[in-house]
Parts: structure tokens; sequence; C-alpha cells
């Protein structure tokens, strides 16, 4: 390719909206173009991109035995109503209807398209396992679009879904999927890692992120340096303390905390550790009639170290707090007679389930509110102050330095960006759908069924937010635009310089690789400023004075400096630093 052929737009500074630097260079290199909230275009540099993208993520997957088709974007609104997803996804699901009043979607995902074909197509055991995926446009009607491609409403993703004959089989063909997954994100030549995820009501373990790291990554990935440990924060375990709980040695006290309603505020006014305050968090949960309507509420109090967050997910599986939500103002002050911040387990007005932390139950001589404004109790202990706690859980989040649950050393913590997804599904959508097989004993079954995702749009913003320093992006040789650049100086006032730039050209693309030749008579600043920006990993620089020389200048985008190479060396010195 020529550059003078080609569509290149650079802009000197990003737009006001641009808050990650992925956003931010993606507009500037010409890589993107805001049409509307969370909905771009994607301009041809940006397009290079993606292309490369689903090339890796096709070869992989047609190696691991899936098979290609695309389904609508639009789709009949009844599949969804059959397994309840219509109604129940919420405001993301847009709805459309057509001129005849018929109910629509635009598709987030196609669990339930795929899960009619299979009904349809798939008729015997003989038939499985099969995988069937799609590259193909999805809409979220997300709520604040952000970040670029990052959190847009439109994208591209690919995504997978296999069916099998039963949960062994299943299980196998999650297994290839994963594996598939690894080749690919080799190839991107990034630095991820696949951690656990929560299998949601699923459950189970067959469920896998795989997360580009970066420091500006929303998820946090915990994970164990001395271990292949890793899971995502909604998984990962915090491991019940070792030892014994400690004596009492503290006399129970009601201390005044004027104005003091955190843990830490009361930790700093009595001058004692965080870590020996407790927090209260009050849920609540509602039992519903057959008409939706509230006939029952249990309003429970969690109790979890003062230093410590409360993990969503793991409270959910606690036995009977599935679908909690947070007590209203007036639940919690009619069971302890006080508004939150000097809440606590001692001196209830009404009865309530208490659930405890795993470290909360081994600790004493602790503080807790007082359920009065502007006092808390200190030196509270498990036995003498309080009954032994009848229903103890991980509730929390792990922090940097908890024991790995695999028992091999301390878990760190850092940041990723979530650009992939397998996960075991098993009969939740085949049952929805009534979506069987006839088995080799002759009898209907239920499909097995995992679904496997990409994020095809989402993946160069990650990368971007991987690899870039102040002067652009630092695409890996993979996935970049174009892999080479050469920068001919003066090439329209030389005839030297037009000559060795067209055969380096010609050279490398018959030697296979994607090459610009940059022919549009630019100064070299701007031109070096623009391909530093859009970040081609590899430049080769042609002037009138080092052809005098007998060489040229390469620079890798991560290098320092140019380095001189003879001309007759050239080819292979590029073809010696890509990475295949």
């Amino acid at each position: 390719m020529k550059a003078s052929q080609f569509f290149i737009s650079t802009l000197k500074e990003a737009p006001a909206d641009a808050e990650v630097v992925s956003h931010k260079l993606m507009t500037r290199a010409g890589l993107i173009k805001k049409l509307g909230a969370g909905i771009y275009n994607y301009m041809p540099m940006g397009l290079r991109v993606i292309r490369k993208v689903e090339a890796i993520v096709r070869e992989e997957m047609n190696r691991a035995g899936a098979v290609e088709l695309t389904m609508p974007v639009v789709q009949p609104a009844e599949l969804w109503q059959e397994t309840g997803r219509f109604e129940k996804m919420g405001p993301e699901l847009l709805r459309i209807q057509d001129r005849h009043g018929r109910d629509f979607v635009v598709q987030p995902t196609s669990e339930e398209v795929i899960t009619d074909i299979a009904r349809q197509e798939l008729k015997s055991y003989k038939q499985l396992p099969k995988n069937f995926y799609q590259i193909q446009t999805k809409f979220r009607d997300e709520r604040r679009p952000r970040f670029g491609l990052m959190r847009g409403r439109e994208f591209i993703m690919k995504d997978a879904y296999s069916f099998d004959r039963d949960q062994a089989a299943a299980k196998a063909s999650y297994q290839v999927m994963a594996a598939a997954y690894r080749r690919i994100f080799d190839r991107f030549g990034l630095t991820y890692r696949a951690v656990a995820a929560d299998s949601g009501a699923i459950g189970g373990d067959l469920s896998e992120e795989f997360q580009v790291i970066a420091a500006t990554g929303e998820d946090a990935i915990v994970y164990c340096p001395q271990s292949d440990y890793a899971a995502n924060m909604e998984k990962a375990e915090a491991l019940a303390p070792t030892g014994p709980r400690g004596a009492a040695t503290q006399a129970l006290t009601k201390t005044a905390t004027p104005g003091k309603s955190t843990c830490a505020d009361v930790a700093a006014l009595l001058a004692v550790p965080l870590n020996t305050t407790v927090k209260s968090l009050v849920l609540a949960t509602d039992e519903t009639n057959e008409a939706g309507e509230i006939v029952k509420t249990q309003v429970w109090l969690l109790l979890l170290r003062g230093d410590h967050d409360m993990n969503e997910i793991k409270v959910g599986k606690v036995p009977g707090l599935a679908g909690f939500r947070f007590a209203t103002l007036g639940e919690i002050e009619n069971h302890f007679g006080c508004k939150p911040g000097y809440l606590g387990p001692i001196g209830l007005k009404k009865p309530l389930k208490i659930v405890v932390d795993r470290e909360v139950a081994v600790m004493a001589d602790w503080i807790c509110g007082a359920n009065e404004v502007d006092f808390h109790i200190t030196g509270v202990n498990w036995g003498r102050d309080l009954p032994e706690p009848d229903m103890v859980a991980d509730l929390r989040n792990v922090v940097a330095g908890d024991r790995s649950p695999d028992g091999r050393g301390e878990l760190a913590i850092e940041r990723g960006i979530e650009v992939g997804h397998v996960f075991y599904l098993g009969t939740k959508y085949s049952k929805g759908m009534n979506a069987t097989f006839l088995g080799d004993d002759g009898k209907p079954a239920f499909f097995e069924m995992g679904c496997y995702g990409i994020g095809v749009t989402r993946l160069p913003a990650a990368a971007i937010e991987q690899n870039h320093d102040e002067r652009g992006i630092i695409w890996p040789d993979a996935i970049a635009p174009f892999t080479v650049v050469i920068c001919p100086v003066g090439m329209d006032r030389s005839d030297a310089v037009k000559a060795a730039a067209e055969k380096l050209y010609a050279d490398l693309l018959a030697a296979g690789v994607d090459v610009i030749l940059d022919d549009r008579g630019e100064r070299p600043g701007a031109m070096f400023a623009d391909w530093e920006l859009i970040g081609v990993p590899h430049r080769v620089t042609i002037g009138d004075k080092s052809l005098k020389e007998g060489v040229v200048e390469y620079q890798h985008r991560r290098d320092a400096a140019a380095t001189k190479v003879a001309v007759a060396d050239i080819l292979a010195r590029v073809k010696g630093r890509m990475v295949v």
C-alpha cells in the first residue's frame, strides 16, 4: 500500500470527551471517528487492525473445529421471550418494533438464535459435538457509553456456542475452546492472564475471563506470583484465618465518637488500627407471590472487618441471600433504632439474621456501632458479649497479601481489561427453548451448551492501553495496521531515494510483509510524528545522505534511536525483528 492511495487523517489534539489513552490515541491516529454516543465509524486505519484481529480469531476457531455462520443483528422477540430474557435483560437490550407492531431486539448476544438453529438442525447425538461461531455486530444500550471502543454501544464480537450430548462432552468442548483462546491471545502479542471467573446462576468452575493487563483496566485481577493461580475479584476466595481466636482482654465499653460515622474515622479518633473495627451492612430479601407482590421481607446484618469491602457476588451465594438488596432507611431504623453510621449487632430493637465474614468470626476486642448516634462500642468479644456466630461465610474482596487459595504463596492484585470469556452454560437455554436431540438410548435429551466470546473491537483499545508512550501507539506486529512503514526523505527530489524506496517496498511485498510506503512528500518531522502516533512497529528511513554511505536507517517503535543498516541487509534486518 502507498500512503498517497490510502487515507491518513491524524489530529494534534484529542477530542474533549476522550477520557482514556486508547480513546485519545485511536481518535488522534485516525482509527475511529465518533458518530454518536458510543457509536463509531471504523476508519480505514482502524479497520485494518480489526480485520487482523478477526483473521487470527477465525484461523484459530477453524483450527479448533468450530464452524462459522452469521446470525441476524435484528432478531424476533419471540425467541427471547422463550427464555424470559426479553423481559429480564433490562434497558441494555434494545427493543424495537417493525411497521406491523411486531417486537424485535437488536442483538447483544445470540444464545436464543443459535439454540433455535440447533433444535431445528441437530436431531441426533451422531451430529454432536458441534460448535458454531460468528464475528458479528452487537449492540448494548449502555446507560453511559464511555472510553471510546472500551465501553461503546455498538461493537463487533466473536461469539461461539458449543452443543454436546452430556456434561463430560461439554467440558471437553470447553477445554478445546479454552486452549484455542490461549493460542489466540498468544498470537495477539499482548500480556494477558486467563483468570477463573464466577459462573453465576449456572454454578460450577468452568468459567474463565481473558484479561489484557493494563494499569487503566476496570477489573481487578487476583493472582499468586508463586503459582499459576489467577481469578477475578468476584471469584477469588478469601481463606479463613489460621489459628484460634484471641482471648478477650478488654471490657465492653460504650465510647463516645461524636460525628465519626465511618470505621476509618472511628479508628483515627481512638488511635487504633482500622482492622480492629467491624462494619455493619444491612441487606434485605423479598419473598413475592405469583403476581410479583412482596409478601415477606427478611432483613440481614452482615459484619465485615472495617478495612475490607463486601463482595456482592459472594454475598449473593450465601443461602437465603440470592437477589438481595440494600435495606431501606426505614427498615434499618425499624431494626436498629438508629441511622446508618453507628450500627452494630448489640442491642437490636428487632431480631434479624446475622452473617459474619470469616475474618470477623475470629476477631477479639473489636469495635462496632452502639446503635446510638455518636457512640460506638469497644472491646466486643464473641461468646462473652454476643452469641457465637451461627452463619460464617466468605463475604469480602481479597486484598494483596492474603494467602493464595492454592496454598502456594500470597496474593497480588493488578488491573486488567476483559477481552474474552469462555463459559459453560449447561442446559439453561436448551431447557428454556425445549431444544433436544435423540440420544443413543433413543430418548430426547437437552443439549449441554457452552458459550465463548471475544471483544473484537474492544481488543485494539485494550492493546493500546497496554502499549503506548508519549508519542502514540505501539502496536504488536500481529495486529498493527501496517507492520512496516518506509519513510523516504525527499523522494520527490531524489531519483536515488525514490528508486531505493520503491525497491525495498517491492522486496517487502514479495516477502509477504504488510508494508506501506509514505510517498506523500511530507517533511521528515511531520512524517515521523504521524507514524509514531499511528504506531507502526517497524520504520525504515531512506535519505540521500545515508544512501551515499550505502546505508538506510531502521528503527523499531520501541527503540530510542535509529540504527544504520547496509542497504543490502535491510530486508533481513526488518524480517529478523518482526514477531511472527
